[in-house]
């Protein structure tokens, strides 16, 4: 019945207490004032059968339900629609650069390294209404997959869409995927700019040098985030092809080059986290998430309508009618 509805005097509440007060009184009145009369017969009375005396108690009843009715109106019932307006002050362009390499699909973490990341990297998206966001792949050459958008639903396609595949030449060329990256944000009008930088190996490829490409993310103020994916010691990774076209897995030792993600993350103003688990890529990733914030400026309308009219009409009415039937037909029984 109150959904929607707020009261702003509550306190008014507490004069409902009088109601339990005032049935006490009421039945304890009725009591004294109900006279006895005892004679020994009534054969001489003519009796005429009425039921209206057992509904006098209904005046009574009508007169709580006013007061309740006027304690509620007391308590100033309203409505309130709110319109809620955001202005983004600050924008973030943020370009997610993911290593496709055949060693992504090794299994330390499950199921293996590329599809925990495509599920932590689409809940990060998701969490970024605000922003536009693109990404660039790479193994031994780099391409852009989505540019910076706003329209979220399309960057979560395509991040679905990434998976291994020789179409792009085997390796990991670290450089040429940051230059990617770089080379999509060098343009953005955006306030602050990030790359998302992932890998699991070593820099073996490409014919951009990694330092250089954060020498050019230096250059037009965008900042590194680096991350090296892979467990510490060994990991089972993919060797070669059976005959089946199916990958042969062996133990293979984790290598990533944690001295150069250092190093790009440092001279960026980044910072390199190390994933060794899905629970850890989760938490690196919701890190990364507080510490680039957009601010947001809200805006709030408020449009009340006073519900109290309609309780004093009706407490009003009840009085009224009460009245009407003290008056007339239990005017003899009260």
């Amino acid at each position: 019945m109150f959904e929607g509805i707020n009261f702003e005097d509550k306190q008014f509440f507490w004069l409902l207490l009088l109601l339990p007060v005032a049935i006490v009184w009421y039945v304890v009145k009725h009591k004294k004032q109900t006279a006895e009369l005892k004679i020994s017969s009534i054969k001489g009375f003519k009796v005429v059968p009425s039921i209206l005396p057992k509904f006098r108690h209904i005046l009574f009843v009508l007169r709580l339900l006013a007061l309740a009715a006027l304690i509620t109106a007391m308590a100033r019932p309203r409505t309130v629609d709110v319109i809620t307006k955001t202005k983004t002050t600050r924008g973030i362009d943020i370009v997610m650069a993911i290593d496709v390499s055949a060693s992504m699909l090794a299994k330390d973490l499950k199921p293996n390294r590329l599809v925990a990341l495509k599920k932590v990297a689409a809940e990060f998206i998701e969490g970024r209404p605000n922003d536009r966001i693109g990404l660039v792949i790479y193994a031994g050459e780099s391409y852009t997959k989505t540019p910076i958008t706003s329209d979220k639903a399309i960057v979560l396609r395509s991040l679905e869409d990434v998976e291994y595949n020789t179409t792009i030449e085997g390796g990991t060329a670290i450089g040429m995927g940051l230059a990617t990256a770089v080379n999509r944000l060098k343009d953005s009008k955006a306030e602050s700019k990030v790359v998302i930088l992932l890998t699991d190996g070593v820099n073996n490829t490409g014919f951009i040098d990694p330092k250089i490409a954060s020498e050019l993310a230096v250059e037009y103020g965008i900042k590194a985030y680096t991350i090296g994916i892979g467990s510490n010691g060994m990991a089972l990774s993919p060797v070669g092809l059976l005959g089946n076209g199916e990958f042969q897995y062996a133990r293979v030792q984790v290598e990533i080059d944690e001295v150069l993600m250092q190093e790009i993350a440092d001279a960026t103003g980044g910072k390199y986290f190390r994933a060794t688990d899905n629970e850890k890529l989760e938490a690196i990733y919701d890190e990364i998430n507080k510490l680039e914030k957009t601010d947001i400026e809200e805006f709030k309308y408020y449009n009340y309508q006073e519900m109290f009219r309609p309780l004093v009409l009706l407490a009003g009415m009840l009085l009224l009618l009460e009245i009407l039937l003290r008056v007339t037909i239990f005017r003899s029984f009260v």
